[in-house]
């Protein structure tokens, strides 16, 4: 059996309408584009020969659609934590319209009205950092990108702030949460791994 430490693979789900638009997509929804399900099966290409004791996703059909493209589909769990934050009043606005009337408005520390406060978002967070790090070898989460996110800074024990917005994550990526040398000390293994996408890209070129 080896001993060697766990990790988290988190995967973004691919393209949709307003991820083109850069609409805050919350609880709507949207179906993935022709391109979303074309590097929704790049993805699984990319995930071909890891073994997970678990998958889980994301009730929304962006990242289920992303989960069953990429090969996980008959074998993952839904999770209603891995739902991406509630907007409320900001779902389906782009951040520069919002900083027209909020110019230092920033979501990973002020949260949304009528929505998910990051107290909130972090509290889901720490129900799946809990049930991942109880199971016995890789898991594989299929989610959304603000909430990959606050997921990560809460994998390595910090609270959501302003600075998380620097944590940048492309549609149809792969990034992974893991340790460095033992449990007591989580790590962020890799971040936002687009080379299935774009191998594929440059070739075209």
């Amino acid at each position: 059996m080896s001993d060697r430490l766990p990790i988290v693979y988190l995967a973004r789900h691919g393209e949709t309408a307003w991820t083109i638009t850069g609409q805050h997509t919350g609880l709507t929804d949207l179906p993935l584009t022709e391109d979303g399900e074309h590097t929704a099966r790049r993805l699984g290409e990319r995930l071909k020969g890891l073994v997970f004791a678990r998958a889980f996703t994301s009730p929304l059909q962006r990242a289920r659609r992303t989960c069953e493209l990429a090969g996980f589909g008959s074998v993952a769990e839904i999770d209603s934590d891995l739902v991406e934050w509630n907007y409320g009043e900001y779902e389906g606005r782009r951040g520069a319209d919002i900083r027209l009337e909020r110019p230092d408005w920033n979501l990973f520390r002020d949260g949304c009205p009528g929505g998910e406060t990051p107290k909130q978002v972090s509290a889901r967070a720490d129900n799946v950092v809990n049930q991942v790090r109880a199971i016995s070898g890789d898991v594989l989460l299929f989610t959304s990108g603000h909430f990959i996110r606050v997921l990560a800074v809460r994998w390595l024990g910090l609270e959501p702030t302003a600075n998380s917005r620097y944590l940048m994550l492309s549609t149809s990526s792969l990034s992974a949460l893991g340790y460095e040398k033992d449990l007591s000390r989580p790590v962020i293994r890799f971040w936002n791994d687009t080379r299935h996408v774009d191998t594929e890209a440059e070739s075209e070129v």
